[in-house]
């Protein structure tokens, strides 16, 4: 039987930001592992591969010359320049993935999310909030991926970044994971069932048919009762 919706098969961008630290990563690969069908976007920088990153699957690692020649070239969705090093989203991998009919989840900054928001505002917004700065400033020093200067700059970094949360549609705060990936997913289930993704609605002769035949009998049964 056919169903009586047809909904867009394109898929949802989901963007998810917050400050380093709050557990956006973490929470993103919990979600990825509960759907098969969202996908993550790998980001492009210029910063040096961590120990234990890979490239094309953590980022896509560029020099600085090499991501401004893709910038010219306009290779990407949205960059920004954060902590002296580039960060971007190539443009033709989320676009194949969404005509896929597949959701696609980007990790970025609060910056490149904005020119998303103009450039695409049916987006989905998702800000990742730490319980608290001291909670926050706990995180980054408990890591031991950055050295303190580093550290410095992107604790004050925070304070900007959560006075744009208003921005968002939706805000977790990541004071339990379990919690916290729960509403995650709970917004990409839902956000699913939007009427926007409605592009036809089917009321054909069976429909009709069987409308009919309900008045029909609706009507036998008064009569019975009379």
């Amino acid at each position: 039987m056919k169903n009586i919706l047809k909904t867009k098969e394109y898929g949802n961008l989901i963007v998810v930001s917050g400050p380093s630290g709050a557990g956006k990563d973490t929470i993103v690969d919990k979600v990825l592992n509960m759907n098969p069908n969202t996908f993550l976007s790998v980001s492009a920088t210029t910063r040096n591969i961590r120990n234990g990153e890979q490239d094309g699957v953590n980022y896509y690692f560029y020099s600085k010359e090499e991501f401004e020649n893709r910038i010219n070239n306009n290779d990407f969705l949205e960059y920004a320049k954060y902590n002296d090093n580039y960060y971007g989203t190539p443009k033709s991998k989320v676009k194949e993935m969404l005509e896929k009919g597949n959701d696609v989840i980007l990790v970025i900054e609060i910056e490149g999310a904005l020119k998303i928001k103009k450039l695409l505002p049916d987006t989905v917004f998702i800000f990742i909030m730490p319980p608290s700065m001291e909670e926050l400033r706990n995180r980054l020093l408990n890591r031991k991926t950055d050295n303190i200067d580093s550290i410095i700059k992107r604790f004050k970094k925070a304070y900007e970044e959560i006075n744009e949360v208003t921005k968002y549609n939706y805000v977790v705060i990541n004071d339990n994971i379990d919690d916290a990936v729960l509403k995650v997913n709970s917004i990409i289930i839902s956000e699913r069932c939007r009427t926007t993704r409605i592009e036809e609605v089917y009321l054909g002769n069976q429909e009709e048919e069987m409308h009919e035949l309900l008045l029909k009998k609706n009507f036998n049964n008064e009569n019975q009762s009379i």
